[in-house]
């Protein structure tokens, strides 16, 4: 238990230390043989960059991209309410 909680850490670390990645609005959490990545980011270029950093880094995990995208403009469209 302890060895998965020093592994998210150091995950958790990486993401906030990293000079291209530099986020820390992602999560990491174990499930069961899969490692989540969760939280949300500016772009999708941004998503792509974090998960193939920690991807490269830890080529032997099962990783999980589960990294949404946060809205940075206005609406395109208007929404409706019922």
């Amino acid at each position: 238990m302890t060895k998965q909680i020093d592994l998210e850490a150091e995950i958790q670390r990486l993401l906030a230390e990293h000079d291209r990645v530099a986020e820390q609005g992602v999560t990491v959490q174990r499930r069961e043989n899969v490692l989540v990545l969760s939280g949300e980011v500016e772009s999708e270029h941004r998503r792509d960059e974090i998960c193939r950093q920690i991807t490269a880094r830890y080529p032997d995990l099962e990783i999980a991209c589960d990294i949404g995208i946060t809205r940075t403009h206005a609406p395109d469209e208007v929404e409706e309410i019922s």
